[in-house]
Order: C-alpha cells, then sequence, then structure tokens
C-alpha cells in the first residue's frame, strides 16, 4: 500500500514525503474537492480504514487545543466533551489559527495536520472506536485526495511528532 509516485510540486509533498520517512505506507485515492463528511461519502471511492471526520477546538482561554477525531456519523456534544477533557467550554478554531497551528484550512483538517504542530500544542482526542479500528482514511492536509493509513502507522506518527493521543469514547449529541 503506497503511492510513491506523488510530483513534489503538490501541497501534500512535504507531508507525503514525511511519512515515506518515517516507513509509513499508504493507499491514496484522489477525488473531487471535500469539505464536509456528507460530500466525502458522496464523493471518496471506496477505500479501507475507518472514515473520520476532525474537529479543531479549544478551551475558553485558547489555551488548550485539541483535535477531536470521530467517526463520520458521530455528532459531538462539545458541552459533555468539554467535561471529560477537564475544561469549561470548547469552541471551534478559527481559520486563522488553524493556518498556524496544523498548516491546513477549513474542510482539509486532518490528523496529518500534527506534522506541522513543531511545538505540540494541539492534543489529539481519538474517538475510541476509531482508535480501534484496522486503518483509519484521512487528507493529505489537502482535501481533494484520501490516505488510508493502519492505526499502528498512525501511533508511530503520533509517537514521530511527539503528540499523545487521548483515547476515550467521545460523547455524542442526541438527535431529535
Amino acid at each position: 500500500m503506497n503511492a510513491l509516485d506523488d510530483p513534489a510540486d503538490h501541497p501534500e509533498a512535504p507531508i507525503l514525503d514525511r511519512l515515506r520517512s518515517l516507513g509509513i505506507d499508504y493507499l491514496r485515492i484522489d477525488h473531487p474537492a471535500v469539505f464536509t463528511a456528507d460530500e466525502a461519502r458522496a464523493k471518496v471511492p471506496p477505500m479501507p480504514g475507518a472514515k473520520a471526520k476532525n474537529l479543531l477546538v479549544q478551551d475558553r482561554s485558547g489555551e488548550q487545543v485539541f483535535m477531536v477525531t470521530v467517526p463520520y456519523d458521530k455528532s459531538v456534544d462539545l458541552k459533555a466533551l468539554a467535561a471529560a477533557l477537564g475544561t469549561r467550554k470548547l469552541s471551534f478554531v478559527s481559520a486563522e489559527s488553524m493556518q498556524e497551528l496544523i498548516g491546513v484550512t477549513p474542510g482539509a483538517v486532518s490528523l496529518l495536520g500534527l506534522i506541522n504542530d513543531k511545538g505540540c500544542k494541539v492534543r489529539p482526542v481519538i474517538d475510541r472506536v476509531t482508535w480501534q479500528s484496522e486503518a483509519l482514511q484521512c487528507h493529505p492536509l489537502v482535501n481533494t485526495a484520501t490516505l488510508s493509513i493502519r492505526m499502528a502507522d498512525v501511533a508511530r506518527l503520533f509517537e514521530a511528532t511527539g503528540h499523545a493521543p487521548m483515547v476515550i469514547d467521545v460523547p455524542s449529541r442526541v438527535l431529535t
């Protein structure tokens, strides 16, 4: 599972180079741009791995930032999640802060953005169901491609970047 023929001039080239340098294999599929989980469900061809969405949130002070990775279909209860994370209130990170922290724009948030978080300011929070999957689907920091990476390699990536993931049962919002 490796795509070593990615042109060096693609914006995702540094991320793909980093994965290769760590010996992390992946399967890559290119597709039309997707900005939401619903669009990804419709436009990304079938491939191995858990389909996940990522939320970049921060506490009230902006001091604690979390990348929350959950299954596509999970609607996250931010109030309950804040309590589970030991903080009072969570809000979404602005597009400007997102770019500064992990080098992406809305619609392309991915665990792979942690490669750009040199100061480990962002804490990954992974839903237990996603963490227990054999592989994970994620963007290579552009929303026109999806990679499938084995979870064992995702764990190695966290280790290599100095990020300690928090694996929890992310609280769901009850939809009425």
